[in-house]
């Protein structure tokens, strides 16, 4: 059964070109999961660079077009390689599609600064005292997931919420705020064991549901489409549960701005803060 991880396997056709497959686990509600779509532009960009000691920094897409599942192509281009620096631009759609993501990344070695995380890892259960999205449903409660789960969900990212209202307990007034506990069914690892900076973006994609807790169930069915997507690596993760801390700071005019950080419980010194991502969304209803 596919993971859908060989998605990040590339075939270099040339001249900065490459082809995959984003195979049925990645699929969601109309497409499949935007992070794997960014993901695997930044493993093309990884490829044709070829500097493995500089290593992703900042990528920021603009989701211009549907990228649907089946076979997707990839055009990189480098802007500039530097000794410690790097810039590429990618564009990944399907073959024949006029659009779909359009990224620009920076690649960067280490090199001389200071260290310190304003960010502070929200004091929530930890993932062993909570119950995930895959557990039976607490004896007694009278709900019913609205049809079968998304794949994604299924065989991807398991998730226990740590901050915010389940789906199946009543609702509550709040802020936008939300922490999800996520591991991934079958992180992709590089040489050294850490999770491969594809699995962190694709943990960062998931940023409506803050929106979902502000407003609650009155404010009927709804769905976010991602405009853009901003990524910052800092540190890399191991495997295993991540904490995804999830804020919405702005709705408006059919548009919200929110904003996740990726919390390593398990770091070398103690919690780490392994990425930061922002994204705006658009809001549309089915009919």
């Amino acid at each position: 059964m596919a993971t859908g991880w060989e998605d990040l396997e590339l075939v270099d056709v040339g001249e900065g070109r490459f082809t995959t497959t984003i195979t049925d686990p990645w699929r969601l509600a109309v497409a499949p999961q935007g992070g794997v779509v960014a993901a695997i532009a930044v493993r093309a960009m990884e490829r044709l660079l070829g500097h493995s000691e500089q290593t992703l920094r900042t990528f920021t897409a603009m989701f211009a077009g549907v990228v649907q599942g089946g076979t997707v192509e990839v055009e990189v281009e480098v802007l500039r390689s530097g000794r410690s620096m790097s810039q590429l631009t990618a564009t990944v759609r399907n073959p024949g599609a006029h659009a779909g993501l359009t990224a620009l990344a920076a690649f960067g070695a280490p090199r001389r600064g200071f260290e310190f995380t304003e960010l502070v890892l929200p004091d929530v259960p930890g993932p062993d005292d909570l119950r995930g999205y895959r557990d039976p449903l607490p004896e007694g409660i009278d709900f019913e997931f609205d049809g079968d789960p998304f794949p994604f969900w299924e065989r991807v990212i398991d998730c226990r919420p740590a901050m915010g209202r389940p789906v199946w307990e009543p609702f509550e007034a709040g802020p936008g705020e939300a922490a999800f506990w996520y591991r991934l069914d079958h992180p992709p690892l590089t040489a050294s064991g850490h999770l491969d900076v594809g699995g962190a973006i694709v943990l960062c994609d998931t940023m409506p549901s803050p929106i979902g807790q502000k407003l609650g169930p009155k404010s009927g069915s709804w769905f976010a489409p991602s405009v853009d997507f901003t990524f910052h690596a800092f540190r890399p993760a191991t495997p295993g549960w991540l904490l995804s801390h999830q804020r919405a700071h702005h709705a408006g005019a059919g548009y919200a701005s929110v904003d996740g950080a990726l919390w390593d419980p398990r770091g070398e010194d103690g919690p780490t803060l392994v990425a930061y991502a922002t994204q705006v969304m658009l809001f549309t209803f089915p009919k």
